[in-house]
């Protein structure tokens, strides 16, 4: 397409020589412009997808993509055979019953924090990964009986807690005595620590014994809910149908993961879109910068021009000589921006805590972004759309000022000369 003649004339364009450098300094500041719009681009999209990635895998790991709640009362009766069923049906992984309510956790290291007290059989917990691939201090092999308890590592903080000491759980759902209702409480030994990074759950969750639970929670033999985990999460709404159809003479609740977290992630995505737009206008902002350097080339070297054009050379090689400066910057500096984007992306993380390091500050503050880590995934379909969107920006901001160079009067330019 461009032959050596156009190319010699073309980066020849490009060099600077002395009297000529204040093209070459514009042409300079449009191909970083463009190399920090793409990376930036790049960056913050794969934060915002890592962001989405880690609190979807990590609210659905830890909280199921289905609850089947009983339609007549908070108590489910007869749950175990419902979860055999249940687990029958395709695309389900696992359902498992569990006790939960809200309580107030004490110490005697002293403190208090309300949070979630969620009852599950050992071998429910043992099988849920996110929980026992976490554990970072004692075991849960010793998650076993009607004393025992698994915290949160930012819970154990907080309360001073270690693996053997003894956390009590005190209930607003209380007995009734002549005096009032009295808050039920009951101390528990902590036998295992958990982290799974966000600090939602690990700073407001204790795990019992399901047993334990429905002791404490005066459920008896029956339980909040059925968590249930499909193979596709996006397709749970099928799931939901099949449970439904599988129990037509129980009267069942259905809640799926998107219609409780779904004003959550549509606000994530919002987000994500209006990042993507704003920092689209960097790299337009740059081609701007393109057609405004390629245009003063154009006026610079109109003299060149019609000397071109009276030994030869046609229209259509003046129109892509200029299209292969303009190009060049805009190619160099995707390139360039795709480079800085995906090598500051795989080391984000080290990059946070250095710049922690240097300024004393938590620029990734668990408790208000929910991570203890700042996530950043690398979508290779959204980086090629990134950069094929920065090369097709740079083209076209090319196109009018090399059309205005290859319409150039050779008769004109020479006269005005």
């Amino acid at each position: 397409m461009f032959g050596a003649f156009e190319r010699a004339v073309a980066f020849r364009y490009l060099r600077a020589r002395k009297g000529e450098r204040f093209v070459s300094i514009i042409a300079i500041f449009s191909l970083v412009g463009i190399a920090l719009g793409v990376a930036t681009l790049i960056i913050v999209m794969s934060v915002m997808g890592g962001f989405r990635q880690e609190l979807l895998g990590r609210i659905l790991g830890l909280n199921g993509h289905l609850g089947v709640y009983s339609a007549e009362g908070p108590a489910l009766r007869d749950f175990d055979p419902i979860a055999e069923r249940i687990r029958t049906l395709p695309d389900v992984i696992a359902a498992t019953p569990i006790v939960e309510g809200q309580v107030l956790f004490t110490s005697e290291a002293g403190g208090a924090a309300g949070g979630i007290a969620r009852g599950i059989r050992p071998e429910d917990l043992r099988a849920k990964r996110i929980v026992a691939d976490h554990i970072r201090a004692g075991s849960l092999s010793r998650f076993e009986g009607d004393d025992v308890v698994a915290i949160g590592t930012r819970l154990a903080q907080r309360m001073g807690l270690r693996v053997g000491d003894r956390l009590t759980l005190i209930s607003p759902q209380g007995r009734a005595t002549v005096v009032g209702t009295v808050p039920r409480l009951r101390s528990y030994e902590v036998v295992a620590l958990f982290e799974i990074g966000m600090n939602e759950y690990d700073s407001g969750f204790v795990f019992l014994p399901l047993a334990a639970a429905q002791t404490y929670f005066q459920t008896r033999d029956a339980v909040s809910q059925i968590e249930v985990f499909v193979r596709d999460p996006d397709r749970v709404g099928d799931t939901g149908l099949a449970i439904r159809r599988a129990f037509p003479d129980r009267a069942l609740r259905i809640v799926d993961w998107q219609n409780v977290n779904s004003s959550f992630f549509a606000a994530v995505q919002v987000e994500r879109n209006v990042m993507f737009l704003i920092l689209t206008l960097i790299i337009v902002v740059a081609a701007f910068n393109i057609i405004s350097s390629l245009i003063m080339l154009v006026k610079d070297k109109g003299r060149d021009i019609a000397i071109l054009r009276t030994v030869g050379a046609t229209r259509g090689a003046i129109m892509r000589i200029f299209l292969l400066c303009g190009a060049s910057v805009g190619i160099i500096g995707t390139a360039a921006g795709f480079a800085l984007g995906v090598v500051f992306t795989l080391n984000i993380e080290h990059i946070r805590r250095f710049l922690e390091s240097l300024s004393g500050t938590n620029l990734f503050n668990a408790e208000v972004y929910f991570l203890t880590q700042l996530p950043a995934v690398l979508n290779w379909r959204e980086v090629s759309q990134v950069v094929g969107m920065g090369i097709a920006l740079s083209l076209l901001a090319t196109l009018y000022p090399s059309w205005r160079a290859a319409r150039t009067d050779p008769v004109e330019a020479l006269r005005n000369e």
